[in-house]
This record gives structure tokens, C-alpha cells and sequence, in this order.
């Protein structure tokens, strides 16, 4: 088994070539000095109310970054960045590590920690055709369901270990990577085993297909540990001057992994819509398969960034056993300058419970973004979950964001 699980590493480094591509540095000290700083503040107010015994919660938050990246010399270079994320008040739950303490727990989660850390942390090979990363990094892939950083909240998940990236072969993106440690954005960090396979073709400029592989053990908690395969296209091909048509389909298959059993299910999206004057309205369906009963797990994305999906409410960042079926609409385009995103979700089950309910609710999502500067972007997000089968357990929920990030 531990053969097994080193050979991607393995084969990442033998495909590593053995001379680089000429740097732009020309000396040691000039890739050490000559490295440009980066840097980000994120201030955000957060506020949640749900129809249950929890406490409305309210959480203002500040996320300062900054980071320093060395001049490539040799085609090497090193980038680090540092994050600390402060807070205001504390009356919302953090779930810092998944174990908050007691006094928050009377409040619904908002889960942004107060942390000081390493964001990133790698030492990096490049060229024109190949990238390789070794140390802590953030990688998202495709549409971010199933590997994500879950930049939306102010700890961003990270991973340990290594990753390569390949475009030598034409209009094809392979991935490769082997992951040892997983930095939550609860701050929690957790023993893992993760291989990512994934192999992107351009079938045209806007068509892409994708097929990819992620093997991911969970050595905190066996019993999830899932290997998932899948293939998904994604695509924008024009109709006319004015129209252009949009469309993706994709399927997984899940199943246990390791000390892991029992797991088999599987996934599907599809979407299809039209792209007008800037704007694109898709109608959509994803269902991730479970069973009649809540203990069995379900369909399972612990890598991705599920506040994408399912509603922006985060009552479903895990799948809950009776498996989701998700048909919405949305609607994204540009507005006076600002960029305009609107969702309506109508959430059930892929299987009736034991009370032989299956519908979830209805979600309704709208976010406005608007760039002041090129440096200064704000914006303002607002979810609302409205309950239907109250034996499913998720409550009405309101949710709304406001922020603001000034970049350099």
C-alpha cells in the first residue's frame, strides 16, 4: 500500500527534466532581492439567521496577506506568504478546528477563525511547458467541485506536498499531484494520502473536456476515505454575432478508498443555457447520489469549494445521506460597471427518508461586485433557504455579506 501511494510522487519528480529553461536573475542575490512583494486586505461583515434555537451571528473580520516572491533563477524561485485573520467581536461560531469553544456555540457557525499562519509556502520549477511546486500550496481545478481552495471564506484551504503541472502536448493541461497534509479553512489540519490525475483537451478555444482521477485518504477518518473518476465537458461556442450556446455535462463514480467501505455512488451535472449581450443564463441540474437512510454516506466533495454549490446558505457543504438532486437557474452578467450573479435553487433528495419526505427547500442567491479601482473591489452577497420537508433538518436560513478587498 505505501508502494502504492508514493508512486505519483515518484513519477513527478522523474519527469521533472534535467536542465531548465534560462532565469531571469542572474546571480543568487539578484533572485533573492529582485523578487516582487504581494499583499491583500479583506474586510468583511458576515450576518446569519436561521429558524432554529441558535443566536442570530455577526462577524466583522479583517484578512491581511502579504508575500514575496524571489526571481526565478534557473527556472527556480521560492514564494511565501503570510496571512493573519483578526476579528472584531465574537459572537458567532468560528468552529476553529471544528471544536469551538462553548461560549460560541449558542450562535450559528460562521466559520473564520481569528489565525496567524503560513497561507503559502513553496519552492517552484518552471519553464514554458512544465511547473512544479513542492511545499504548501492552494490548487483548484475546472469548476472547483471537486479540488478547491474555498477562497470565499478568510482562511483558505491549503494543501502539503507536491504538484506538476504539463502543457507540452497541444491544447492539453495534465495535473499531477500528492498531497500529505490538508489545512481546512476551520484551521484544523489534517493526515491525508490525496493523488490528483487530471487531464484537460481543447476541443475548440471554448470547449474543453476533462477527465480526472482523485484517490483521497483520510487517515483522521478512515471511514471517508473515496476514490472519484469522472469526465466533464464544459463549453461556449457561438451561434451568431449575438448568441453563443453554453453547456456542460459531467460524471463521477464514487467509492471507498483505503480502510475506507461500503461507499458506491454516483454524480452527474449537467447545464445548459445562452450567452446575449454579455450576459448568460443557464438552466442546471447536479444530483449526488445517496439512500433511503441519513447514516449512509452519500456522494462526498471534501476537497472542493461546495459553498459554490447547493445555495450559498452552506447548508449542504456535506452531502447528507439521503443523497441532493439540485435544479436551478442562474443568471450572470454585467451591469453599469458591475458584475451581477443571481441564482434560484430548487433543492430535494435523490431518495425519500424514513418519513418518505425528499424535498429540501428553495434558495434564492444574489451577488453584486463592483471594481473601484483596479486594486479596490467590493461587493455584496445575500442567500436565503426557505424550508420545505421540516424531517430533512434544514432550517430557513438568511445569510449576507459585505466586502471589501484592496489588493497590491
Amino acid at each position: 500500500m505505501k508502494f502504492k501511494k508514493n508512486v505519483l510522487a515518484i513519477a513527478l519528480l522523474s519527469m521533472m527534466p534535467t536542465l531548465a529553461m534560462s532565469a531571469e536573475a542572474t546571480s543568487f542575490s539578484d533572485a533573492i532581492t529582485g523578487g516582487k512583494v504581494s499583499g491583500m486586505l479583506r474586510l468583511r461583515y458576515e450576518h446569519v439567521s436561521q429558524d432554529n434555537a441558535l443566536k442570530n451571528a455577526d462577524a466583522l473580520t479583517l484578512r491581511s496577506l502579504v508575500g514575496y516572491q524571489t526571481k526565478a533563477l534557473n527556472g527556480f524561485s521560492a514564494n511565501v506568504q503570510v496571512y493573519a485573520l483578526s476579528s472584531v467581536n465574537d459572537n458567532y461560531n468560528d468552529a476553529k478546528k471544528g471544536s469551538p469553544i462553548n461560549s460560541r456555540k449558542q450562535y450559528s457557525v460562521i466559520a473564520d477563525p481569528e489565525d496567524i499562519d503560513f497561507h503559502q509556502a513553496y519552492f517552484q520549477w518552471s519553464n514554458q511547458e512544465n511547473t512544479v511546486k513542492l511545499g504548501r500550496q492552494n490548487m483548484f481545478l475546472d469548476n472547483w467541485r471537486f479540488i478547491g481552495d474555498v477562497r470565499f471564506r478568510q482562511n483558505w484551504a491549503v494543501f502539503n506536498g507536491l504538484s506538476y503541472v504539463n502543457t507540452s502536448l497541444p491544447n492539453t493541461t495534465v495535473t499531477l499531484a500528492h498531497f500529505e497534509k490538508l489545512k481546512q479553512v476551520t484551521t484544523k489540519l489534517v493526515d491525508i494520502q490525496t493523488e490528483v490525475i487530471n487531464v484537460g483537451y481543447k476541443l475548440t478555444p471554448t470547449t474543453k473536456v476533462v477527465g480526472y482521477g482523485y484517490l483521497h485518504e483520510n487517515k483522521d477518518a478512515a471511514a471517508t476515505s473515496i476514490e472519484t473518476y469522472g469526465l466533464r465537458i464544459d463549453g461556449k461556442e457561438k451561434i451568431n454575432d449575438q448568441f453563443a450556446a453554453l453547456f456542460t455535462a459531467e460524471y463521477a463514480k464514487q467509492d471507498d478508498y483505503a480502510d475506507a467501505k461500503n461507499i458506491d455512488n454516483d454524480y452527474y451535472y449537467v447545464s445548459a443555457g445562452l450567452g446575449f449581450g454579455g450576459w448568460g443564463f443557464r438552466i442546471n441540474q447536479e444530483m449526488m447520489s445517496g439512500t433511503d437512510s441519513s447514516s449512509v454516506r452519500a456522494f462526498q466533495t471534501p476537497l472542493g469549494t461546495n459553498h459554490l454549490f447547493t445555495g450559498w446558505s452552506d447548508l449542504f457543504l456535506a452531502t447528507p445521506g439521503t443523497g441532493i438532486k439540485d435544479t436551478f437557474l442562474t443568471a450572470v452578467g454585467n451591469f453599469k460597471g458591475a458584475k451581477i450573479k443571481a441564482q434560484y435553487h430548487l433543492i430535494d433528495a435523490d431518495n425519500s427518508n424514513a418519513a418518505g419526505d425528499d424535498e429540501y427547500g428553495t434558495e434564492f442567491d444574489l451577488g453584486v461586485y463592483y471594481k473601484f479601482k483596479k486594486n479596490v473591489i467590493g461587493s455584496f452577497e445575500y442567500a436565503n433557504f426557505q424550508q420545505k420537508d421540516k424531517s430533512l433538518g434544514k432550517p430557513d436560513t438568511e445569510k449576507f455579506w459585505v466586502t471589501g478587498i484592496y489588493k497590491f
